[in-house]
C-alpha cells in the first residue's frame, strides 16, 4: 500500500512537470505568434501608409498634369489668338500698301537677319525710288530669326510690311565643316516666297538682300523685264546684277544681255517658276543650285550691262568673300533710262541668238600671246578665243573679271561667250571652242 502511494506520488509530479512544459510551450508559441502578429500589423500598417503616401503623390501628379494641361490649352489659345493678330496685322498692312484698283506689277522683299544698320541703308535706298509707285511695287522686309534691333527697324517704318521667319529646327549640315547659315538662308527664302507667292498671291517677286542700294531706274527696268518675263518661257528669271559690272568693265547703262548664269543679287522669278522651284528647293547653297543645268535646263536669265544694284555688304555669311575684289568696285547705274519706251524683243528667245551673233562676228579675233597688248591696239570690239576652264581663268586673270565657273558655266556667259568693255567702250568677247558655232559663225 504504501509503495502504491509512492508511484502515485511520483506519476503526479510527472503529469505535473508535463503540463508545466506544454504550458511553457503553449506560452512560448503565443508569444512568438504575437510578435508575429505584431510585425505584421506593423508592416500592414506601413504598408498602408506607404499606399497612401503614393495615393497622395498620384492624386498630386495627377493635379499638376491636370494644371498643365489647362496650362498648355490656355497658351495654345493665346498662341492662336497672337496668330491670329498677326495675320490680321499683316493683312491690314499688305491691304494698306496694295491699290486695289491697280494690279501690283510685283512684290518687292527685302530679305533680312541681323544686320539692323545694313537694313536701315538698304529700306531708305529703296523708299527713295518706290515711294511714288509704291501700290505697284508693295515693299516687305522677311526677317530669319528674332533679332530686337532688325525687328524694331523693320517695324519702324509704316510704308513696308513686316514678316518674320522663326525656325527652330535644328541644323544638320551635309558636310563637315559646312557653315549653318547657308542652310538657313535657304530655309528662309523658300519660306518668304513661299509667303508671297501663295499667302499673299503675287505674280512676281523682286527679292533683295537687306545690303543693296538700287539705282534710279530700278522699278522701270523690273517692270519692262516682267513682260519678257512672262512672254518667254526660256527666260527663267531677271536679274539687275552683271557679276563683271566694276566700273572699268562697264560703259552702256541701256545694254542688257542674255547669260546662261544666274547672276541673283537683285531678282525678279514669276510664280509659274516658283510652282516648278519650290517643291524641291535646296537645303543649303540656293543660288548656286539654281546654276546647275539639272535645274535651270537650258533657260536663260536677263542681266543688264550696267547694274541697278549695288551690294555694299563687306559683312556677312560669306564673310566678304571677292567683296574688295569684285563687289565695292561695282558701278550703280546713274542714269534714268526710260525702258518703257525702248524695244527689248531683241532679247526674246527667237531673236537674241541672231542679234548677239552679229555682234560677236563683227569682233576682230585675236591670237597668240600679249593679248592684253594686242587688244589694247586694236579699234573696236575684239574676240579671244580660250580652249577649256584653264585657259579661260588664265585669260580672265589677265583682264581681272571673274574667273569662276559653275557646272560648266562661266559667269556672265551666254553660250560659252563672256563679254565686257575694255579702254571704255571697247567689247571684249571671250569665246569657247564651241561658241561660234553655237552662234552660227563661221570661225575665223
Amino acid at each position: 500500500m504504501a509503495r502504491f502511494s509512492c508511484d502515485y506520488r511520483f506519476l503526479l509530479l510527472l503529469a505535473a512537470g508535463v503540463f508545466i512544459y506544454i504550458q511553457m510551450r503553449l506560452f512560448a508559441t503565443q508569444s512568438e505568434y504575437a510578435d508575429r502578429l505584431a510585425t505584421a500589423i506593423e508592416a500592414e500598417n506601413h504598408c498602408t501608409s506607404q499606399m497612401r503616401s503614393l495615393i497622395d503623390q498620384i492624386s498630386l501628379q495627377q493635379g499638376r498634369i491636370v494644371a498643365l494641361e489647362e496650362e498648355r490649352k490656355r497658351r495654345d489659345l493665346e498662341c492662336e489668338q497672337m496668330k491670329s493678330l498677326v495675320q490680321d496685322l499683316e493683312r491690314k498692312g499688305v491691304e494698306r500698301l496694295i491699290n486695289k484698283v491697280q494690279v501690283p506689277v510685283a512684290a518687292v522683299v527685302i530679305m533680312a537677319c541681323n544686320r539692323a544698320d545694313y537694313l536701315e541703308r538698304t529700306v531708305n535706298s529703296v523708299l527713295k525710288y518706290q515711294r511714288p509707285i509704291s501700290s505697284r511695287y508693295p515693299l516687305f522686309v522677311s526677317q530669319d530669326g528674332s533679332d530686337p534691333g532688325v525687328k524694331s527697324k523693320a517695324l519702324s517704318y509704316d510704308q513696308l510690311s513686316y514678316m518674320q521667319h522663326l525656325d527652330f529646327e535644328p541644323v544638320q549640315t551635309e558636310r563637315p565643316g559646312e557653315l549653318i547659315a547657308y542652310y538657313k538662308i535657304a530655309r528662309h527664302y523658300k519660306w518668304a516666297l513661299d509667303q508671297l507667292f501663295y499667302k499673299h498671291n503675287f505674280s512676281h517677286v523682286i527679292i533683295l538682300e537687306d545690303d543693296m542700294e538700287i539705282a534710279p531706274d530700278f522699278f522701270d527696268y523690273f517692270e519692262a523685264a516682267s513682260i519678257l518675263l512672262d512672254k518667254d518661257k526660256s527666260i527663267m528669271a531677271v536679274s539687275s546684277w552683271n557679276d563683271n559690272g566694276q566700273k572699268q568693265f562697264v560703259h552702256d547703262p541701256y545694254e542688257l544681255y542674255r547669260s546662261d548664269f544666274f547672276p541673283g543679287l537683285g531678282w525678279m522669278l514669276a510664280r509659274s517658276t516658283w510652282d516648278e522651284l519650290s517643291p524641291k528647293w535646296p537645303k543649303a547653297y540656293w543660288d548656286d543650285w539654281l546654276r546647275l543645268k539639272e535645274n535651270h535646263k537650258g533657260r536663260q536669265f536677263i542681266r543688264p550691262e550696267v547694274c541697278r544694284t549695288y551690294n555694299f555688304g563687306e559683312h556677312g555669311s560669306s564673310l566678304g568673300q571677292f567683296f574688295k575684289q569684285y563687289l565695292e568696285p561695282i558701278k550703280l547705274n546713274e542714269v534714268q533710262v526710260d525702258w518703257k519706251s525702248m524695244d527689248l524683243s531683241y532679247l526674246m528667245e527667237d531673236k537674241y541668238t541672231q542679234y548677239y551673233a552679229n555682234i560677236v562676228k563683227k569682233a576682230k579675233p585675236v591670237h597668240g600671246a600679249d593679248i592684253i597688248l594686242k587688244t589694247r591696239n586694236i579699234d573696236g570690239d575684239v574676240r579671244i578665243k580660250y580652249n577649256d576652264q584653264a585657259d579661260f581663268e588664265n585669260i580672265a586673270r589677265q583682264f581681272g573679271i571673274f574667273e569662276e565657273w559653275k557646272d560648266g558655266v562661266p559667269r556672265t556667259a551666254y553660250k560659252g561667250v563672256v563679254v565686257f568693255r575694255y579702254q571704255t567702250s571697247k567689247r571684249v568677247f571671250l569665246v569657247g571652242t564651241e561658241s561660234l558655232k553655237q552662234l552660227g559663225i563661221e570661225d575665223a
